[in-house]
């Protein structure tokens, strides 16, 4: 079996996937715009290549498997924008090909629950471009296409400890508001498991077992650093970017139901609070 792995815009998430296919062998190719991030990624035992920068057509081709994180931009998708025809080439070759979506295509439910087979409603920009981009890889004739809807991700170094510790936290309480969450490990063991068992054209949610409000989270890593209450701010008059604010547009709980029947994915972190105590289990080692 070729282990070669090629990884279009090697962030958060897949740089998580690769700490577990590393160690079993596997070849991995990851890009990143950025120079000074090389060195880094090599660091972990990937193939650093900088992309916008680079010809990558010649190492897609020794790849069997393909994992797409890099999101769309004002002018759509970028991995498409460049390399599609590239990749329409290769489809046929390929094993296994993933793209990291976000539940933001389900758009606001007013806290209601979603599922793979709720209409795409973006609320958001954002979520539209997604919604795209979705529907543009889809398009491409036999791409083993698998799309993973994430939920917000936190984990090592990305949660709400930093900004309580350093007093900036705040909870904002919007009446109704819901979010669902995934530790990133928890994605990493999910496209480990779909690597395993692929089966072309599935969609799957990604996220945990509970959702809660944004305020209940900070709440409770503070709790945990055994620090003062942040203070609680009413949503319609705090001050916030343009960006934060949107998060808010949208209220709604995800199921994750399809891929734990499908793949057998269980949650290690199946709520908030067992991710942010193992997150700070390991900071204090």
């Amino acid at each position: 079996m070729d282990k070669t792995f090629f990884s279009f815009g090697h962030g958060f998430s897949a740089r998580a996937l690769a700490e577990r296919l590393v160690p079993q062998g596997w070849r991995i190719i990851g890009t990143t715009r950025s120079a000074d991030k090389l060195d880094e990624i090599a660091a972990t035992g990937v193939e650093p290549v900088q992309w916008p920068g680079t010809d990558v057509s010649p190492l897609l081709r020794e790849a069997p498997y393909l994992l797409i994180s890099a999101g769309p931009g004002a002018d759509g998708d970028p991995v498409l924008n460049a390399m599609h025809d590239e990749i329409a080439k290769i489809a046929p070759k390929l094993r296994w090909a993933g793209y990291l979506s976000t539940t933001g295509v389900y758009g606001d439910h007013g806290g209601d629950w979603v599922d793979e087979d709720t209409a795409l409603t973006p609320a958001t920009k954002r979520g539209q471009a997604r919604v795209e981009a979705e529907a543009a890889w889809r398009a491409i004739p036999d791409l083993p296409l698998h799309i993973f809807r994430l939920a917000g991700i936190y984990g090592p170094g990305r949660g709400p400890f930093a900004k309580v510790r350093k007093g900036t936290a705040r909870r904002i309480i919007k009446k109704g508001q819901v979010f669902s969450r995934i530790h990133v490990e928890d994605i990493a063991q999910a496209l480990e498991l779909s690597l395993a068992r692929p089966d072309p054209g599935a969609i799957y949610n990604l996220c945990d077992d509970d959702p809660a409000p944004p305020q209940d989270v900070i709440g409770h890593a503070a709790d945990l650093l055994g620090l003062p209450m942040p203070e609680a701010i009413d949503f319609e008059t705090a001050e916030m970017t343009p960006m934060a604010r949107s998060f808010y547009a949208e209220s709604k709980k995800v199921r994750n139901d399809r891929i734990k029947d499908a793949l057998g994915w269980q949650p290690k972190y199946p709520d908030y609070r067992s991710g942010l105590a193992a997150m700070l289990a390991d900071s204090a080692d």
